[in-house]
């Protein structure tokens, strides 16, 4: 990723967002390969959208002004994490439990089916 290829460039990153959050993070270059890996590779960039535009301003990254993400790109992003991170949540509650979940499995899978008739009906409505 351009942001990592040097030290140099992962610090005037983390410096873009040091007036405006807590905890400066960089971009997740790799994750344990899971189900749901995807899931935290588009989250932690889409949370940094602007500090990633902010960086690409500068007059040495004008050349990967391309990488910016679009509005629609980033309602794609959204739209696929609000689908798909309610499944993310059901995994890691039932795979944390330390005793017999199977008289909870009806509960998550009616929760998991109530989640996707809900994401049907909203994305009836759109034309993506």
């Amino acid at each position: 990723m351009l942001i990592t290829l040097t030290p140099g460039r992962r610090n005037e990153f983390i410096h873009c967002q040091m007036a405006l959050v807590r905890i400066a993070l960089p971009p997740i270059l790799d994750v344990n390969t899971w189900w749901n890996s995807t899931l935290y590779l588009l989250k932690r960039p889409h949370g940094l959208r602007e500090f990633t535009r902010e960086w690409l301003q500068n007059p040495n990254y004008t050349d990967y002004w391309p990488l910016v993400t679009t509005q629609d790109e980033c309602t794609m992003v959204k739209c696929a994490m609000q689908v798909w991170g309610p499944f993310r949540y059901w995994t890691v509650w039932m795979s944390k439990k330390h005793t017999v979940t199977f008289h909870h499995v009806i509960t998550v899978y009616n929760d998991m089916f109530d989640h996707i008739d809900g994401v049907m009906r909203a994305l009836a409505n759109k034309m993506t």
